[in-house]
């Protein structure tokens, strides 16, 4: 399989555009645009019936102590966890382009509600964890949300897009999914990949 994003590159810097957080040099970070970028695959295998859409972000501080907190540091040594910005399952297999901004406009306050449409159903990302203790932000955060890793970090985050083709028309997955339960459902189905790793950062020092 091929996976082809408009405006990301391997390896490359993400457009702000498609990020959830912006680099503000008065308060580090502001709220972005927020778009989902273009995506369209191909080469898709033989018997596929359905695909999963995915973006996860491995860098992600497994403590939150330090985090956007001034005259501090995230260091690069801190063990990193998973963090899971887009989930969606049971997209058709005639699908083969989701387009920009189709998915997400605009960073909603207070999150997304899982949903299912013509196009596939969306899963609970983890912004729902990150911001569940900020009164202005928390809510449940379903669908996409881009990048915004902490501004005092000391390293660069990686971005995974990956398009998954599957064996199975449905992961038959409940309404309040998230990405553990992706990968465990579509464990054995899997009948092709593909993938493009993009790069984002708020530190100044590393822009």
């Amino acid at each position: 399989m091929k996976l082809t994003i408009k405006g990301v590159s391997e390896g490359q810097p993400i457009p702000e555009k498609f990020a959830f957080g912006v680099y503000d040099a008065k308060n580090h970070m502001a709220l972005g645009q927020n778009l989902n970028p273009e995506l369209s695959w191909s080469d898709v295998p033989a018997g596929t019936k359905s695909f999963v859409v995915m973006i996860k972000d491995p860098d992600v501080p497994s403590e939150a102590d330090d985090v956007n907190q001034e005259g501090k540091t995230v260091p690069k040594s801190l063990p990193r966890v998973d963090f899971y910005h887009w989930l969606l399952v049971d997209v058709p297999a005639s699908v083969n382009r989701i387009e920009e901004g189709q998915e997400s406009k605009e960073v909603m306050v207070g999150g997304k509600k899982p949903s299912k449409d013509a196009l596939g159903k969306r899963g609970i990302n983890d912004y729902t964890d990150f911001l569940a203790g900020n009164p202005d932000m928390a809510g449940t955060y379903a669908g996409y949300d881009g990048p915004c890793p902490p501004w005092n970090d000391e390293i660069v985050h990686r971005y995974i897009f990956t398009v998954f083709a599957l064996d199975v028309e449905t992961l038959e997955l409940g309404d309040e999914f998230r990405g553990a339960d992706v990968e465990k459902a579509i464990d054995g189905h899997v009948l092709d990949h593909a993938s493009v790793m993009g790069t984002y950062t708020l530190n100044p020092d590393l822009r």
